[in-house]
């Protein structure tokens, strides 16, 4: 229990780090919204086109790490939802055992 503790405590100390590096794109462009949990395919974009390298070579290339970012933090959300249903049930089976 200690250790799936201190796993959850390190899981919530990396996903506090991703979401600061998530502010931190979101101020770089204005044009990537300031949501914390969408990626930004979700939304139009005002201005100019981004579909490619081709269009806007910065920008694009500033989404798409905002977009692996945010992929990151959702699959650092998922691993510990596991981990805290695993801890939870560690929890009750050693006090009601």
């Amino acid at each position: 229990m200690i250790l799936g503790s201190a796993f959850l405590i390190i899981l919530y100390l990396i996903f506090r780090y991703i979401i600061a590096w998530i502010t931190y794109y979101n101020y770089l462009d204005p044009r990537l919204g300031e949501s914390t949990w969408r990626f930004t395919y979700d939304y139009p974009v005002v201005g100019e086109r981004d579909i490619s390298d081709l269009d806007d070579k910065d920008f694009v290339r500033l989404r798409r790490k905002k977009n692996k970012i945010i992929l990151l933090m959702y699959s650092i959300v998922l691993v510990m939802f596991v981990s805290s249903m695993s801890l939870l049930s560690k929890f009750l089976l050693f006090f009601t055992s």
